[in-house]
Parts: C-alpha cells; sequence; structure tokens
C-alpha cells in the first residue's frame, strides 16, 4: 500500500513537473513571437541602408554598423517637438480618463439610483463601436470648435475614446468595495471627495492595468493626428515618423532609427507599470 502511495505521489508530482515546464516552452514562444519584431527594428536601425535588405536578421558588426540613421532623425526631423507633443497628449489623456473614469465608476458602484444599470450600459456601447467610425462627424465637430490643429483636439478625442473601457473595468472593481468602508466615512464626518480619495489606492492594480492598455493606443496612434492634427506644431512622433516614407523613396535607416526611439517610452512605462497590470488580471480571476 506504501509502495502504492509513494509510486502515485511521484508521477503525480512529474505530471506537474511536465505541466509546469510545458507552460514556460509555450510563454516562452509567444513572448520570442512579441520580441522578435522589436529586436528586428533595433538591430536594423544601427546597420547601413544596403545591409538592411541584404541581411535583415543578422547582427550588425563593424562592417555593417552606423549611426546614419540617427544623425538623420536628429538633425532633419523635429524630433524634439513631435515628443513633447506626444508626451503632453498622451500624459494629459491618460490623466483625465483615469480621473473621470474613475470619478463615473465610483459613482455607479456606489450610489444605487433608478436607471443606474442602464446608464453604466450606455457609458459601456463605446467599447464595441469603434470611435474610427465617426472620424468625419468628429472632424466637423473640431473644426467648428476650431480645434483643428490642436493638442486639445487630440485629447477630447482620445478621453472619449478611453472611458468607456475605463468605467467598465473600475465599476468592476469598486463594486467589489465593502460599502461598510465608504460608510464609515461618512460616519466620521468626511465628504464624497474624500470618499473617493480613499477608495482610490484600493483599485491602484487596475488603474495600472488601464494605463497600460490605454497609453499604448494614444502614442502609437496615426489616424487621429493625421486628421486633425497633421501640421508641423502639432504632430505626434508617429505622425513625425512619415516624413522619411515616400511614395517612390524611403530614407529605412531614418525610420528604424526613429521607431526605436518612439518605442523607449513605451517599453520603459510598461515595465514601471507590468507588476500592476499582473495584479488586476489576477484580481480580476479571482473574482470571477
Amino acid at each position: 500500500m506504501m509502495k502504492r502511495r509513494a509510486s502515485r505521489a511521484s508521477r503525480d508530482l512529474a505530471r506537474q513537473r511536465f505541466r509546469g515546464l510545458l507552460q514556460h516552452i509555450i510563454l516562452v514562444f509567444f513572448s520570442l513571437i512579441a520580441l522578435f519584431p522589436i529586436l528586428l527594428i533595433l538591430m536594423n536601425s544601427f546597420k547601413l541602408k544596403k545591409y538592411i535588405f541584404a541581411a535583415p536578421f543578422a547582427l550588425p558588426n563593424a562592417k555593417t554598423f552606423s549611426l546614419i540613421g540617427y544623425d538623420t532623425v536628429l538633425q532633419r526631423s523635429n524630433l524634439i517637438v513631435n515628443f513633447g507633443n506626444s508626451i503632453i497628449v498622451t500624459v494629459a489623456s491618460l490623466f483625465l480618463i483615469l480621473l473621470f473614469g474613475s470619478m463615473a465608476a465610483f459613482a455607479l458602484s456606489g450610489y444605487k439610483f433608478r436607471g443606474n444599470a442602464f446608464l453604466g450600459f450606455y457609458l459601456s456601447i463605446g467599447i464595441m463601436i469603434p470611435i474610427r467610425l465617426g472620424t468625419v462627424s468628429l472632424l466637423k465637430l473640431m473644426a467648428s470648435l476650431e480645434l483643428v490643429n490642436t493638442l486639445t483636439g487630440l485629447i477630447l478625442i482620445y478621453i472619449a475614446q478611453g472611458l468607456p473601457l475605463t468605467i467598465f473595468i473600475l465599476t468592476s472593481f469598486m463594486s467589489q468595495i465593502p460599502d461598510e468602508l465608504k460608510d464609515a466615512g461618512r460616519i466620521d464626518g468626511a465628504s464624497e471627495y474624500r470618499i473617493y480619495a480613499l477608495v482610490l489606492p484600493l483599485v491602484r492594480p487596475a488603474l495600472g492595468a488601464i494605463g497600460i492598455f490605454t497609453m499604448i493606443p494614444i502614442w502609437n496612434d496615426l489616424w487621429f493626428p493625421l486628421i486633425v492634427a497633421p501640421s508641423a506644431k502639432t504632430a505626434t512622433i508617429t505622425l513625425g515618423v512619415q516624413q522619411f516614407l515616400g511614395q517612390y523613396v524611403s530614407d529605412w535607416n531614418a525610420v528604424l532609427s526613429a521607431l526605436v526611439l518612439a518605442m523607449v517610452p513605451v517599453l520603459l512605462l510598461y515595465l514601471i507599470f507590468s507588476r500592476q497590470m499582473i495584479r488586476s488580471v489576477t484580481a480580476g480571476a479571482i473574482k470571477a
């Protein structure tokens, strides 16, 4: 009997190890798929143009190494202006999305009133409807408000784009917070704004995840900057890269170098907030 139990335990342990090894192999495989384009762009940004196409998968060496792409980007483009515009638009949009979205989620999860569920559903419809379908109407609206070729117009569009998902996720997280905690604050004389400030740190993992999922589409967006703010003064980094792409001739060294520089802020912010995103996903799985 003891031998059977020992053999079963050893078989179960072997199965668990095999499953763990298989899971790690699958994760490494998909990680390599995700990282491969980034590494390919990074390697080829340090090569001469003819070697980008002759040996795209080879690492740069003494013969192929060149910084001409970065020199071109720094000298012939408004890189600093483009970076500044992207940072202003991304940070301002993200801050206002999290602020307004968390306030709306706090009200929807904490106040029970007639039409609460309908209002929450109405605010979440934007998740299912791509905002680009309303490009013509948005352009007319921005023109009527005299916000064409302004960063304010881009920020307003991105706020409208990011609020539905933010409200949907934060409402789910805030509804898990006990009402007794809020009622205790009200008994102590705290205002609703003070209670909101106390509740906000409890959903920090959700805020971090939303920040990542919202920041990347805004930073990488080309559609609305090209339509709403295409001027040189308001061009974002993604739009600025397009100046090196032509119908007949393209400066691929400059394009790849600009893409590498554009990826750096996104990668840094992802590394900073990745732990919050993992906590959010884990908390959501446990609640489910």
